[in-house]
Protein backbone atom coordinates (compact mmCIF):
# COMPACT_ATOMS: atom_id res chain seq x y z
CA UNK A 1 0.00 0.00 0.00
CA UNK A 2 1.24 3.47 -0.82
CA UNK A 3 1.92 6.06 1.81
CA UNK A 4 -1.37 7.88 2.39
CA UNK A 5 0.35 10.65 4.34
CA UNK A 6 1.85 12.32 1.29
CA UNK A 7 0.35 15.10 -0.79
CA UNK A 8 1.10 13.13 -3.96
CA UNK A 9 -1.11 10.28 -2.76
CA UNK A 10 -4.08 12.61 -2.24
CA UNK A 11 -3.42 14.62 -5.39
CA UNK A 12 -3.52 11.43 -7.47
CA UNK A 13 -6.66 10.16 -5.72
CA UNK A 14 -8.56 13.43 -6.06
CA UNK A 15 -7.99 13.69 -9.80
CA UNK A 16 -10.72 11.14 -10.30
CA UNK A 17 -10.85 8.15 -12.56
CA UNK A 18 -10.80 8.18 -16.28
CA UNK A 19 -14.52 7.71 -16.76
CA UNK A 20 -16.55 10.20 -18.72
CA UNK A 21 -19.30 12.20 -17.08
CA UNK A 22 -22.63 10.40 -17.65
CA UNK A 23 -24.53 11.63 -20.71
CA UNK A 24 -27.46 14.00 -20.45
CA UNK A 25 -30.83 12.31 -20.16
CA UNK A 26 -33.27 13.16 -22.94
CA UNK A 27 -35.91 15.75 -22.07
CA UNK A 28 -38.81 13.22 -21.99
CA UNK A 29 -36.92 11.12 -19.42
CA UNK A 30 -36.27 14.20 -17.29
CA UNK A 31 -39.91 15.22 -17.42
CA UNK A 32 -41.15 11.71 -16.62
CA UNK A 33 -38.86 11.46 -13.61
CA UNK A 34 -39.87 14.90 -12.34
CA UNK A 35 -43.59 14.26 -12.79
CA UNK A 36 -43.26 10.92 -10.98
CA UNK A 37 -41.61 12.70 -8.06
CA UNK A 38 -44.32 15.36 -8.00
CA UNK A 39 -47.07 12.76 -7.94
CA UNK A 40 -45.46 10.59 -5.27
CA UNK A 41 -44.49 13.34 -2.83
CA UNK A 42 -47.79 15.19 -3.38
CA UNK A 43 -49.69 11.97 -2.63
CA UNK A 44 -47.73 11.44 0.59
CA UNK A 45 -48.23 15.07 1.59
CA UNK A 46 -51.95 14.93 0.84
CA UNK A 47 -52.40 11.74 2.87
CA UNK A 48 -50.52 13.31 5.77
CA UNK A 49 -52.77 16.38 5.64
CA UNK A 50 -55.99 14.39 5.31
CA UNK A 51 -55.24 11.61 7.80
CA UNK A 52 -53.34 13.55 10.42
CA UNK A 53 -50.70 10.79 10.30
CA UNK A 54 -47.01 11.63 9.74
CA UNK A 55 -46.61 10.07 6.28
CA UNK A 56 -43.72 12.35 5.30
CA UNK A 57 -40.14 11.15 5.78
CA UNK A 58 -37.24 13.24 4.50
CA UNK A 59 -35.54 10.32 2.81
CA UNK A 60 -38.61 9.73 0.61
CA UNK A 61 -37.58 12.60 -1.67
CA UNK A 62 -34.31 10.81 -2.39
CA UNK A 63 -36.23 7.56 -2.88
CA UNK A 64 -38.21 9.30 -5.62
CA UNK A 65 -34.96 10.10 -7.44
CA UNK A 66 -34.25 6.37 -7.49
CA UNK A 67 -37.80 5.19 -8.27
CA UNK A 68 -38.53 7.63 -11.08
CA UNK A 69 -35.07 8.60 -12.34
CA UNK A 70 -33.43 5.18 -12.22
CA UNK A 71 -36.20 2.58 -11.89
CA UNK A 72 -34.16 -0.26 -13.42
CA UNK A 73 -31.37 -0.15 -10.83
CA UNK A 74 -31.32 -2.75 -8.05
CA UNK A 75 -31.51 0.06 -5.46
CA UNK A 76 -34.90 1.05 -6.92
CA UNK A 77 -36.65 -2.31 -6.72
CA UNK A 78 -39.55 -2.77 -4.28
CA UNK A 79 -37.70 -5.15 -1.95
CA UNK A 80 -34.89 -2.61 -1.62
CA UNK A 81 -37.10 0.43 -1.14
CA UNK A 82 -39.48 -1.13 1.37
CA UNK A 83 -36.96 -3.41 3.06
CA UNK A 84 -34.29 -0.74 3.23
CA UNK A 85 -36.58 1.87 4.77
CA UNK A 86 -38.10 -0.53 7.31
CA UNK A 87 -34.77 -2.05 8.30
CA UNK A 88 -33.00 1.30 8.70
CA UNK A 89 -35.80 2.82 10.75
CA UNK A 90 -35.91 -0.29 12.96
CA UNK A 91 -32.15 -0.18 13.51
CA UNK A 92 -32.32 3.52 14.35
CA UNK A 93 -35.15 2.97 16.84
CA UNK A 94 -33.45 -0.04 18.44
CA UNK A 95 -30.08 1.66 18.88
CA UNK A 96 -31.77 4.81 20.17
CA UNK A 97 -33.70 2.70 22.71
CA UNK A 98 -30.65 0.67 23.81
CA UNK A 99 -27.93 3.32 23.76
CA UNK A 100 -29.68 6.68 24.07
CA UNK A 101 -29.46 9.80 21.92
CA UNK A 102 -25.69 10.25 21.65
CA UNK A 103 -23.54 11.27 18.70
CA UNK A 104 -21.70 7.95 18.82
CA UNK A 105 -24.89 5.88 18.98
CA UNK A 106 -26.28 7.76 15.97
CA UNK A 107 -23.12 6.82 14.06
CA UNK A 108 -23.42 3.23 15.28
CA UNK A 109 -27.04 3.07 14.10
CA UNK A 110 -26.19 4.43 10.65
CA UNK A 111 -23.24 2.08 10.19
CA UNK A 112 -25.18 -0.93 11.44
CA UNK A 113 -28.10 -0.11 9.12
CA UNK A 114 -25.76 0.14 6.12
CA UNK A 115 -24.06 -3.17 6.94
CA UNK A 116 -27.39 -4.96 7.47
CA UNK A 117 -28.89 -3.62 4.22
CA UNK A 118 -25.87 -4.94 2.36
CA UNK A 119 -25.89 -8.28 4.20
CA UNK A 120 -29.60 -8.79 3.51
CA UNK A 121 -29.23 -7.69 -0.14
CA UNK A 122 -31.70 -4.83 0.22
CA UNK A 123 -29.56 -1.68 -0.07
CA UNK A 124 -31.53 1.48 -0.76
CA UNK A 125 -29.20 4.48 -0.33
CA UNK A 126 -31.90 7.00 0.69
CA UNK A 127 -32.93 4.71 3.56
CA UNK A 128 -29.45 5.08 5.02
CA UNK A 129 -30.57 8.45 6.37
CA UNK A 130 -33.44 6.95 8.38
CA UNK A 131 -31.36 6.24 11.52
CA UNK A 132 -30.22 9.87 11.49
CA UNK A 133 -33.84 11.01 11.08
CA UNK A 134 -34.80 8.76 14.02
CA UNK A 135 -32.10 10.27 16.21
CA UNK A 136 -33.03 13.82 15.26
CA UNK A 137 -36.77 13.37 15.84
CA UNK A 138 -36.70 10.64 18.53
CA UNK A 139 -40.09 9.13 17.63
CA UNK A 140 -41.77 6.13 19.21
CA UNK A 141 -42.07 2.67 17.71
CA UNK A 142 -45.14 3.75 15.74
CA UNK A 143 -42.59 5.39 13.42
CA UNK A 144 -42.21 1.92 11.90
CA UNK A 145 -45.82 2.02 10.66
CA UNK A 146 -46.16 5.76 9.94
CA UNK A 147 -44.29 7.08 8.08
CA UNK A 148 -41.81 4.29 7.33
CA UNK A 149 -43.81 1.27 6.14
CA UNK A 150 -46.90 3.12 4.93
CA UNK A 151 -44.88 5.71 3.05
CA UNK A 152 -42.53 3.20 1.44
CA UNK A 153 -45.49 1.05 0.34
CA UNK A 154 -47.21 4.10 -1.13
CA UNK A 155 -44.07 5.20 -3.00
CA UNK A 156 -43.59 1.75 -4.49
CA UNK A 157 -47.29 1.50 -5.43
CA UNK A 158 -47.15 4.83 -7.24
CA UNK A 159 -43.88 3.83 -8.93
CA UNK A 160 -45.40 0.56 -10.16
CA UNK A 161 -48.38 2.31 -11.74
CA UNK A 162 -46.54 5.37 -13.03
CA UNK A 163 -43.46 3.59 -14.40
CA UNK A 164 -45.53 0.95 -16.19
CA UNK A 165 -47.74 3.60 -17.80
CA UNK A 166 -44.93 5.98 -18.79
CA UNK A 167 -42.14 3.61 -19.89
CA UNK A 168 -41.59 0.71 -22.25
CA UNK A 169 -39.67 -1.36 -19.66
CA UNK A 170 -41.58 -3.21 -16.97
CA UNK A 171 -41.25 -2.12 -13.35
CA UNK A 172 -40.32 -3.76 -11.09
CA UNK A 173 -37.46 -5.76 -12.54
CA UNK A 174 -37.72 -8.27 -9.65
CA UNK A 175 -39.28 -8.65 -6.23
Amino acid sequence: MRNCWTLNFWFERLQGGHLAVPPHLPLPALLKAGIGGVLAIAAIGMLAAVSGQPWVLGSFGASCVMLFGFPDLPFSQPRNVIGGHVLCSAVGLLVLQLCGPHWWSMGLAAGLAIALMLALRIPHPPAGSNPVIVFLSQPGWSFMLWPTLAGALLLVSIAIVYNNLSRDNAYPRYW
